[in-house]
């Protein structure tokens, strides 16, 4: 049972995404854009607490899934999602790990992602859109989003991948 329990999870975070955006009312923030990234900040929960080889395979496994099912050009996020994970990696060996670390290292996590996400469809010219606007628009609204969902989510899941740590450890 164990070993379902991080697809599993994955699986539903990436379904309550799109329901998310889908129920989201979209007038009711203006003309703002807020993207959730519940399960890449889960990603990057993940590769703190419980490892980096993990951590990498599901965020590759989740990226090619997310541009096979959102995104027209196959490899954005199939990139992005395992090598943020791999700097937050790298970021974790120097700084003490703990939840507010963790929390800011998955905001920043989720800032490099939207940046490198605008930025790859700036240059392939998919959007047009400036980068000030970029930020007033999408950018600030994503990560007020998103920190409000690590506030709440950030000690469950800290708990439970440390569990699961635990369990891989026992296992071995």
């Amino acid at each position: 049972m164990r070993k379902f329990f991080l697809p599993l999870l994955f699986l539903l975070l990436f379904i309550f995404e799109s329901l998310f955006v889908q129920f989201l009312p979209a007038e009711s923030f203006g003309n703002r854009i807020l993207v959730p990234r519940f399960l890449f900040a889960t990603l990057l929960f993940l590769t703190i607490y419980v490892g980096k080889n993990q951590g990498i395979i599901y965020a590759a496994i989740f990226g090619l899934l997310f541009d096979i099912v959102y995104v027209e050009i196959i490899g954005i996020y199939f990139f992005l999602f395992p090598f943020i994970c791999y700097l937050a990696a790298k970021v974790m060996q120097v700084i003490q790990s703990n939840i507010v670390v963790a929390f800011f290292v998955s905001l920043l996590g989720v800032a490099l992602l939207e940046a490198g996400v605008y930025e790859i469809n700036y240059l392939i010219h998919v959007t047009n859109l400036d980068f000030m606007s970029f930020v007033n628009l999408r950018f600030y609204p994503t990560l007020i989003l998103n920190g409000t969902f690590l506030l709440i989510a950030a000690y469950p899941l800290k708990r439970g991948f440390e569990k699961h740590a635990e369990a891989l450890r026992e296992d071995l």
